[in-house]
């Protein structure tokens, strides 16, 4: 498999770095792409450098770059995950504003009918998110808030982080024991 990774600068960099690193535990070719706002996301929110998180991809893109291979709907790739999305980032898709990179491969996914899964990030929302939201969803696009469960009792925000994690990869029919489904708990 060929996965896209786009980290923009919504908060919650810890998502994206996650599925990283699962990802490469997989065996799985990882295709990121990170906003400048991301790098100044995963500063202020993690322990992780930016170089760190590209160094856990197998190929790592520049944001301004659209001559890259994942800039093109001849180029082969199975899905995309933008992880954390941003408000900024979910519009820009919508509307088919292909600015940067990231969004250009987004608005390649839905064109040529891959699977694209948004992990948007924001709270509350406003008529213009749900709606862009809805645009999108009806196209096919996943949207996937990190909204935790907890009939898994998670005792750590780690916990909680692999949960969201877990239905990313569900969305992207990648097995994984990060979770047990429900039901399959002790207590249930």
């Amino acid at each position: 498999m060929k996965i896209i990774v786009g980290l923009s600068g919504a908060t919650g960099a810890i998502y994206g770095i996650t599925l990283l690193k699962i990802l490469r535990k997989l065996g799985i070719e990882t295709h990121l792409v990170l906003t400048p706002w991301a790098e100044a996301t995963i500063k202020a929110e993690t322990d992780y450098s930016p170089e760190e998180v590209m160094g856990l991809s197998t190929y790592v893109y520049d944001p301004g770059d659209l001559a890259a291979p994942i800039a093109s709907g001849t180029y082969h790739t199975d899905a995309m995950v933008i992880v954390p999305c941003s408000m900024k980032t979910l519009a820009a898709i919508a509307n088919g504003y292909s600015d940067n990179l990231l969004t250009r491969a987004a608005d390649v996914m839905i064109k040529e009918r891959r699977p694209l899964v948004l992990v948007v990030r924001e709270t509350p929302l406003s008529p213009v998110h749900l709606e862009n939201m809805l645009k999108l969803a009806q196209t096919g696009v996943v949207i996937l808030p990190p909204v935790p469960s907890f009939y898994q009792r998670p005792s750590t925000l780690e916990d909680i982080v692999r949960a969201t994690v877990g239905k990313i990869l569900d969305q992207l029919r990648i097995e994984h024991d990060l979770v047990s489904p429900w039901g399959k708990s002790a207590d249930l």
